[in-house]
């Protein structure tokens, strides 16, 4: 059984998982995004702690690749201080991810001595 609703309108919001989102960048390297824990009414939810989260791109030979991840941190310092090992560790974690990628995928490679041949025509 699918925890999946079956409908849009069965969709509903987590009101106990509130979140503000305030967005800070020095306008060159990247950005912060800080998901803020608020109640119901708005107000901020002292009781979690704050959500971080970074972004900003690299140049590959292709065009900007975009990187973001996730930013351990307790406040917009701690943030800004571990920006760039967060975003090192998004990078290292996306390439491994696309070198996976490419094994999984040179596996799946068909050479001729797995083709079958029918009477000279090779399906």
């Amino acid at each position: 059984m699918s925890d999946q609703p079956e409908k849009i309108s069965d969709v509903k919001m987590d009101m106990a998982n509130l979140y503000r989102e305030e967005a800070y960048t020095d306008l060159k390297t990247g950005g912060i995004r800080k998901l803020v824990p608020i109640t119901l009414d708005g107000s901020e939810d002292l009781s979690r702690p704050p959500v971080f989260s970074g972004h900003t791109q690299v140049m590959s030979p292709h065009g900007p690749v975009p990187i973001q991840g996730a930013i351990n941190a307790k406040n917009l310092e701690e943030a800004i201080l571990g920006f760039p090992q967060a975003m090192e560790a998004a990078m290292n974690k996306m390439i491994e991810e696309a070198q996976q990628y490419q094994r999984e995928q040179a596996n799946k490679i068909v050479t001729p001595a797995d083709l079958k041949n029918d009477g000279g025509i090779i399906i």
